[in-house]
């Protein structure tokens, strides 16, 4: 049987790779009910690669990145609480519809993840946002030690809302299981923390989600080659 390649499309060796990326993607997600993968299209493709080329440039990459977290943050929404609620239209005819419960917050992990903080304040204008500042020290980090929590800013009343901690990447899922444990100090509980990213890899789902099972990971793509260039391309100046 002889193959047919129309104009334009990908050779075949790209097409086997990508699809064998998804089959591999969906088999890990299967055996993670926490963690949501956006939904794989054209648009979100290209805006990973617009993020992941190297030769992009600064506004290029701010403008792109700012529209794939949009979609995560907009996606990151459905996950809280809801409450029935009826309104009347202009007609005066009743519409049954849906608003969110009060006690929502969002916390960026500084300093990348203070990037995320624009598209949460487009979608809920006035929702509080705290922050923290998590660093590892490379000596500390070549003995395997956990990263140290350098400040922390969070609503007094955090231990009564439904936290989206937003951080664009986990490469070794450090940063975000410090975070994590610095919420349950702060009597967090895990079935309320929803983690925004973009890019995640297998390992620090396992490391994240093996401790903190009840935790919600929401991400566009997992891939053992993250992104790591986000953070300094996005902040620089």
């Amino acid at each position: 049987m002889s193959v047919v390649m129309m104009a334009g499309t990908p050779p075949l060796s790209e097409l086997s790779s990508h699809l064998l990326q998804e089959q591999s993607e969906t088999t890990f997600v299967n055996n993670y009910p926490q963690l949501t993968v956006l939904r794989s299209n054209n648009q979100i493709r290209w805006l990973q690669t617009i993020l992941r080329n190297d030769k992009t440039e600064h506004g290029d990459f701010v403008f792109n990145a700012d529209r794939l977290i949009r979609l995560v943050i907009e996606d990151a929404l459905n996950f809280l609480p809801t409450h029935d609620k009826t309104v009347y239209t202009p007609k005066g005819m009743a519409y049954e519809g849906k608003a969110f419960n009060k006690g929502n917050c969002g916390v960026s992990i500084v300093r990348s993840g203070e990037a995320m903080e624009k598209s949460l304040r487009e979608c809920c204008r006035s929702i509080r946002i705290g922050k923290m500042l998590i660093r590892h020290d490379d000596e500390e980090s070549c003995k395997g030690k956990p990263p140290k929590v350098i400040y922390v800013r969070l609503p007094p009343d955090i231990a009564d809302r439904n936290v989206l901690l937003m951080y664009p990447l986990m490469n070794t899922g450090g940063t975000i299981h410090q975070s994590i444990k610095e919420l349950k100090k702060n009597n967090v509980k895990e079935d309320r923390i929803i983690i925004c990213t973009l890019f995640v890899t297998s390992n620090s789902i396992r490391h994240v989600l093996g401790d903190f099972p009840k935790v919600r990971i929401l991400t566009t793509e997992v891939n053992d080659d993250c992104a790591l260039h986000f953070g300094e391309k996005i902040l620089r100046d």
